[in-house]
């Protein structure tokens, strides 16, 4: 095997496969990345056996073949190579890689191709083609309320599923932890088969999350049972679903929440901010007061000491007092991007829902804290 790459493409490439591997995996052939150089491309993959990735470059091939490298060794060593080098691969007999670049020479150790592990690329399933602004924007709003209980395993990824109401057909990504929820929906105008939700893992989330925010184009989504592939460009994105069954997120969504709190969202924010200076692990909690037309903040720690702040607003409901978790509250507020939010309360125990009034399709519910 023997090819020239361009230092940028071929860094750019790695930067993608190398938060696939497992480091910590006691298969050492799980620690290496596939390199495969063929008619003058070059197609690199990567695998845990529970995420892989294949991505397809085009380069300088001299000589066809294929082996396996450490990717953490190969990543540290391109990332410092100077960004407009030239980047020379020769491997002879598959135990050792030969890297040149300017007056750099490295050998390296490689296991041979034989011992990776074979990744099945296709899937018989549901196909649907989603613009990768939008499926970026659908993920970027939903994951943080992705639960880190590893005993509610079924909470541990994002609820993907369509569905077809009233000639409609609807995207919807769902996160949610047992105390917050976030929801996003989105329209699609082609026609999808409707089928039973899916849970994408956290990790499929925030590594597709990475690959979506460089592109601009059509991504293929291919879903089956048990398996789900992403077809991005000359990247191939293939993810184990979590199996387990996701829990009725529409009936923890309120429609009885009558008491409508309009407020400015950055003053909003600010305020929490500052109040939650005092408030700690122990004490987390954050009051929220609701009089006419002010919403006043206060908390107290456990070593006594308090903050309050009063702020303006449009509110015109019951007067109610409730709790919330501050970090909470913090991560709605700047998942929302309007000039002015809606928080929608019903009493004091019940979860209130946050809104923007630029995307309806937006819904974050939060349950309130004793206080």
């Amino acid at each position: 095997m023997k090819f020239k790459i361009p230092r940028s493409n071929f860094f750019k490439t790695l930067s993608h496969l190398q938060g696939i591997v497992d480091k910590k995996n006691s298969l050492p052939i799980l620690a290496n990345i596939l390199i495969e150089a063929k008619d003058s491309n070059l197609i690199l993959s990567s695998t845990d056996m529970d995420i892989s990735i294949i991505e397809k470059i085009n380069c300088n091939v001299s000589e066809d073949g294929a082996t396996t490298i450490n990717a953490q060794i190969l990543y540290d060593i391109v990332r410092k190579i100077d960004d407009n080098s030239e980047i020379e691969i020769i491997s002879n007999n598959g135990k050792l890689l030969s890297l040149r670049s300017e007056g750099s020479r490295f050998s390296l150790a490689s296991l041979p191709k034989e011992d990776y592990p074979i990744i099945e690329k296709d899937n018989t399933g549901i196909d649907i083609v989603l613009n990768s602004k939008i499926l970026f924007k659908l993920i970027d709003k939903t994951k943080f309320a992705i639960s880190n209980e590893e005993t509610r395993y079924f909470l541990n990824g994002l609820y993907f599923n369509v569905t077809n109401e009233e000639n409609k057909n609807t995207v919807t990504l769902v996160g949610t932890d047992g105390h917050r929820l976030a929801k996003f929906s989105h329209e699609i105008e082609k026609k999808v088969d409707q089928f039973s939700g899916v849970i994408i893992p956290k990790k499929t989330i925030y590594e597709l999350s990475k690959l979506l925010s460089e592109i601009d184009t059509n991504v293929k989504i291919s879903i089956s049972s048990n398996k789900i592939v992403f077809i991005i460009g000359d990247i191939i994105f293939i993810s184990k679903l979590i199996d387990g069954s996701f829990p009725d997120y529409k009936r923890v969504i309120p429609n009885d929440n009558t008491n409508i709190l309009k407020i400015n969202r950055d003053n909003l924010l600010s305020a929490v901010d500052r109040v939650s200076t005092i408030a700690n692990e122990k004490s987390p909690v954050i009051k929220f007061k609701l009089l006419h037309n002010i919403l006043n903040l206060n908390t107290i720690n456990s070593e006594s000491s308090t903050a309050s702040e009063d702020l303006e607003t449009i509110y015109e409901g019951d007067e109610i007092e409730i709790g919330f978790n501050s970090k909470y509250i913090m991560d709605i507020v700047n998942n929302l991007e309007d000039n002015e939010i809606t928080i929608k309360l019903k009493d004091n125990s019940s979860p209130v829902i946050a809104q923007e009034n630029s995307n309806r399709n937006l819904v974050y519910v939060l349950m309130p804290m004793r206080v």
